[in-house]
């Protein structure tokens, strides 16, 4: 079963090939990565072009689309029956797609995902781990945004085509919603099979920005009332509290 990995790009010269050269060691070997290169100005296109791997896909796009645009771009280009993310600077663990892909065929399920650890910025140190249970519906989710891009594993037999809606910072949340709030439930490996790379911008700013985006799924995305989507926030703020001290007190933004 061939799974489809869609990796942005933009600007990523300082780390993609950490993310290239954790795929290409993935021992599950049927797969394609299609890296989308977002308008970059630096030298991350010529990095990829080093690779001679016949799995690598590069699209670089013309212009600058964001983060969920760029990322549907390649779900249209992908060709296999599973989807996978992973950003050009996070890694992946060898285990990774075969694990995943042998866990979501055991159970077919819809979507999965996994814990993963948390590496410094220089990727030196492993700073975090956060954990994930061994299920989650729509109402958990709502409450709690647990769900790592970087971990997530689609199978589009029975989603159809996914694209995501232009909520930045919150895009990939509000994809998993809706597909969760169609009555499925994804279910989570508790291993850690993925490593987010911790940014350096400012917490506070980044944890008032995401309260923000994650308000507007509810009302613009989930549709809510002020009433229900009320009764939900507070849950989500606390438990991104306790997220946040599970990666070691930083957040990163899509941008």
């Amino acid at each position: 079963m061939m799974v489809s990995i869609i990796m942005p790009a933009h600007n990523a010269a300082a780390h993609i090939q950490g993310a290239i050269d954790s795929v290409l060691a993935q021992s599950w070997t049927d797969f394609e990565l299609l890296i989308l290169d977002d308008c970059s100005t630096d030298s991350t296109v010529e990095i990829i072009r080093d690779y001679t791997d016949s799995r690598i896909r590069l699209h670089v796009l013309e212009n600058n689309l964001g983060a969920a645009a760029t990322r549907n771009y390649g779900i249209r280009q992908a060709k296999g029956r599973y989807l996978a993310f992973l950003d050009s600077d996070d890694c992946w663990k060898p285990e990774k797609l075969k694990l995943q892909l042998a866990f979501m065929q055991e159970n077919k399920v819809v979507l999965s995902y996994t814990a993963y650890d948390v590496m410094s910025a220089d990727g030196k140190q492993i700073t975090g781990r956060v954990d994930v249970p061994e299920s989650v519906n729509y109402r958990y989710l709502l409450r709690n945004t647990i769900i790592g891009c970087l971990t997530v594993m689609i199978d589009t037999k029975q989603t159809g085509l996914v694209q995501m809606p232009d909520f930045k910072g919150a895009e990939d949340t509000a994809t998993w919603l809706s597909i969760l709030k169609e009555g499925h439930v994804a279910k989570g490996l508790t291993e850690p099979l993925a490593l987010y790379r911790k940014g350096n911008t400012s917490l506070s700013s980044n944890k008032i920005q995401m309260a923000k985006h994650i308000w507007r799924v509810y009302r613009e995305n989930q549709n809510m009332s002020i009433f229900t989507a009320l009764t939900h926030f507070p849950f989500y703020l606390w438990n991104g509290l306790v997220k946040h001290l599970q990666t070691g007190g930083s957040v990163k933004l899509v941008k």
